[in-house]
């Protein structure tokens, strides 16, 4: 009785530190991201962040690991809008998607944050991205398309991300027409996906 009580108890205390060290990537990863934002937002060169401030696979693989998480910080939004805009596609589909969210960031007429850019035009029903205001469940269904899409999100997140569609902020699935498509430039084609920007200038 008492060896299994030590095991147990050590059990318990391996699992515990695990959580706690889980819990603590997380963290560091949001904080991270928060910064990363912010200097996005404000368009800082285009290079890659610093070693010590890039986050990295461990730590944006804590974040949100069952997909049920409020959308509520920056690597969450972003990984949920590549994995609900491009699940099931190819990785250059989806990243291309994580290229408008970061493009349109801070942009003129468009939010200085990931989760605002994600969300914005709900509060009006029309949203910029279908899948936020669709009625449906956000929660996601498939892991491993999930981990590859926080993967992504933390390269676009530390400015390591080529950007496929050459300062794109606007795109849709090429089987449909969308009126608003003539008001813009054409920048690619990708897989699925055509993408545009604003004939005034670009996102850079």
């Amino acid at each position: 009785m008492r060896l299994m009580w030590i095991a147990t108890c050590l059990a318990i205390s391996l699992f515990s530190s695990h959580v706690s060290a889980t819990d603590q990537e997380q963290k560091k990863a949001e904080d991270k991201a928060e910064v990363l934002e912010q200097k996005a937002a404000e368009k800082s060169a285009d290079v890659p962040v610093p070693k010590a401030e890039a986050i990295t696979t461990s730590e944006v693989q804590a974040v949100d690991p069952a997909g049920k998480s409020p959308l509520d910080d920056a690597i969450t939004c972003l990984a949920r809008s590549i994995y609900w805009e491009a699940k099931g596609r190819k990785t250059n589909e989806m990243e291309a998607v994580a290229s408008v969210v970061m493009n349109r960031l801070g942009h003129e007429g468009f939010p200085d944050t990931v989760c605002a850019v994600v969300k914005q035009g709900s509060e009006i029903k029309n949203c910029q991205f279908s899948w936020w205001c669709d009625g449906r469940s956000d929660q996601v269904k498939e892991d491993a398309e999930y981990a590859v899409a926080k993967e992504i999100a933390r390269k676009a997140l530390n400015k390591t991300l080529n950007d496929r569609t050459l300062g794109a902020m606007y795109f849709h699935d090429k089987t449909v027409r969308p009126d608003w498509a003539g008001k813009y430039i054409k920048t690619a084609d990708i897989g699925r996906f055509r993408f545009y920007k604003p004939r005034g200038g670009d996102a850079k």
